[in-house]
């Protein structure tokens, strides 16, 4: 039975069926096959109902909706242009503003693809337009876009204490420190990148001079209420002011202040196509999750996470060895598979795993998380690799290449998170 339901899900995968209801499907099929399995069909769909009977879970929907809104009123234009202020004539300025941009974005809208679509769509015509390899900036913001996941608030972030029962604030304090780490390990490959290639520094100068010429004040003025979103939602959920979901709900209203009040780059009449694409976007993951939920489960009540536990533990005695196999089962898997399955699928079967050799549930989620923010770059299933093309008709595959470099830093990045605990759990007290 085990290895019919494995062999249906990869199958149903393999088919391009959509990934909820793949697993939604899988789910079912014990049920379906005998009446003697321990659970009924109808058990199994009061499951996916129930799973999403969660407060925390009201926190995706709505980040999600924040996130849009800001997209939609140029929140990540007002990021840049503070950046490339203060750092635009530096060697490698440009690039570094972009990232940095990638990481406060990320702090606002807790996702890598709507950070690549919002950032990209914006900064990749500038860098064109300054001289940048094309196939340079298309990747470096694909990339970039990862730490949209990494940096708190983070939507994984929310799947995985779902998964793990861990506090979604301890999740949020571990992602800091990892996620300016590895924006400051791409400051540094674009740093090396623009010194080994050069950079057009009069079209650098004609558009800072620019921003230059509105003085310091007014930039910062037009700057400030974006900068201030992620002071906002962090600090009140630091503090303990609020619960990560109240501070959602905070962050959708002063989206919507500042969107529509402040800078006027959102008109009401344009509501409705922001809360459409918000359901469009939110529905198949609170499917996916729902799904999930059943098909955990299911794992549970066949062992399927206690033999693949005692499969590894047997085979693989040492720590080190034992988390090298976690990561490459979730660079695999992030691969092939989006996030919101990955985490709810694997975290009951690998958690155990690396508890039963001392790692911390919040370190594991951070690895985790990274591991996931690695496969949303590469192929064939690497979403900002997609989103990064849809915007400039770059080759997914011409993307990846030039984003090889970083994508290896990436993953170097991750071995400090795995090996060094204190890089995540710094923060937590």
């Amino acid at each position: 039975m085990t290895a019919l339901i494995m062999i249906l899900f990869a199958v149903l995968l393999c088919l391009a069926v959509p990934v909820g209801l793949a697993v939604a499907i899988t789910a079912l099929l014990p049920s379906l096959l005998t009446d003697s399995f321990t659970v009924s069909g109808v058990f199994i769909l009061r499951s996916m109902v129930g799973g999403l009977n969660q407060t925390t879970l009201l926190a995706i929907p709505l980040f999600v909706l924040s996130g849009i809104i800001m997209a939609k009123g140029g929140i990540s234009k007002k990021l840049f242009d503070v950046f490339a202020y203060f750092i635009g004539k530096r060697t490698a300025g440009i690039p570094c503003a972009v990232v940095i941009t990638c990481l406060f974005f990320g702090a606002i809208s807790g996702s890598a693809p709507a950070t690549v679509a919002a950032v990209g769509s914006m900064t990749i015509p500038i860098m064109l337009e300054m001289g940048y390899d094309k196939k340079f900036a298309v990747a470096l913001v694909a990339v970039s876009g990862g730490l949209g996941v990494i940096i708190p608030p983070s939507i994984p972030f929310i799947l995985y204490a779902q998964a793990s029962e861990s506090s979604v604030s301890d999740l949020f304090k571990a992602g800091v420190v990892p996620g300016i780490m590895i924006a400051i390990i791409l400051m540094g490959y674009a740093f090396y990148y623009c010194k080994r290639h050069g950079e057009d520094k009069a079209a650098i100068a004609k558009l800072v001079d620019e921003l230059h010429k509105q003085s310091f004040g007014k930039v910062f003025m037009q700057s400030i209420w974006a900068l201030l979103t992620p002071v906002i939602i962090l600090g009140c959920i630091y503090s303990g002011v609020t619960s990560p979901t109240e501070a959602a709900c905070i962050s959708v209203f002063y989206a919507l202040i500042i969107s529509l009040l402040v800078y006027r780059t959102l008109k009401i009449q344009d509501l409705p196509n922001v809360l459409t694409e918000a359901v469009r976007t939110f529905a198949p993951i609170l499917f996916i999750l729902a799904a999930s939920v059943a098909f955990s489960r299911i794992l549970t009540l066949m062992n399927i996470p206690q033999s693949i536990s005692s499969w590894i533990t047997n085979g693989f005695t040492s720590k080190v060895a034992v988390l090298l196999v976690i990561n490459l089962i979730l660079l695999v898997v992030g691969m092939i598979l989006d996030t919101t399955p990955a985490i709810l699928i694997l975290t009951p079967i690998l958690l155990p795993v690396a508890a039963a050799f001392g790692v911390d549930p919040v370190q594991f989620g951070i690895i985790m998380v990274v591991n996931l923010a690695i496969g949303f770059v590469t192929p064939p299933i690497g979403v900002n690799l997609f989103v990064a093309s849809s915007l400039t008709d770059v080759p997914v595959m011409e993307i990846a290449r030039k984003a090889m470099p970083m994508i290896i830093l990436f993953f170097i990045a991750l071995l400090l998170v795995t090996f060094i605990p204190q890089i995540s759990l710094c923060l937590i007290a």
